[in-house]
């Protein structure tokens, strides 16, 4: 998959309707894991472009949360996106906001994702390191179960995302703490950056 759009394109694009530090942390978040995912599931090459899927997937939300995925592809498109990026990021919305199916493994990768990943920054946040680092699939798997910790993260999504994959929630579990693991200190320097 070739992208249309640069990284540094896609950057400023995001950071043109997104300022806050949490939406930014988690595009970033998204960027690192879904590249990390690419590479796990077989797909190295496309590991660029599986990144720049995630880092705009929420380009949307910080202004428009009412519309999140429905004006996506207006900024998008605007952006120099095209039709099959757009698909992919609003994929992410399905049964949620729009009815745009994820089709591809990328698709449903960050349909599964997108949420657990904030529950995982959540649970970290608990830990004396806040960090992933350290983190057990145990620590998250107990607060999943606790649907009043970290409630904005749907737990039904993250459940349909394990499924669309065909994945066991542990497998789903334990793969993105080693994603976050592995672009927990990039995230960081670009945050710390500004």
């Amino acid at each position: 998959m070739e992208s249309n759009i640069t990284r540094e394109a896609a950057w400023e694009l995001l950071k043109k309707y997104n300022k806050e530090p949490f939406h930014l942390q988690h595009a970033l978040t998204l960027e690192g894991v879904m590249r990390w995912f690419a590479a796990e599931q077989g797909f190295g090459a496309d590991a660029a472009y599986w990144g720049i899927v995630g880092l705009l997937h929420d380009i949307d939300f910080e202004l428009y949360p009412e519309q999140h995925c429905k004006k996506a592809p207006e900024l998008l498109t605007a952006g120099g996106a095209d039709e099959d990026m757009i698909h992919s990021i609003c994929s992410h919305g399905y049964g949620i906001c729009v009815d745009i199916q994820p089709e591809h493994v990328m698709e449903k990768t960050l349909f599964a994702v997108d949420e657990l990943t904030g529950l995982i920054g959540a649970v970290a946040l608990m830990h004396p390191s806040k960090s992933v680092m350290d983190m057990k699939v145990s620590s998250v798997r107990k607060k999943f179960k606790d649907k009043r910790f970290a409630a904005g993260c749907s737990r039904d999504i993250i459940t349909r995302g394990a499924e669309m994959l065909g994945w066991d929630m542990n497998d789903l579990l334990a793969k993105t703490i080693q994603a976050m693991q592995s672009c927990e200190a990039d995230v960081q320097t670009y945050m710390d950056a500004g």
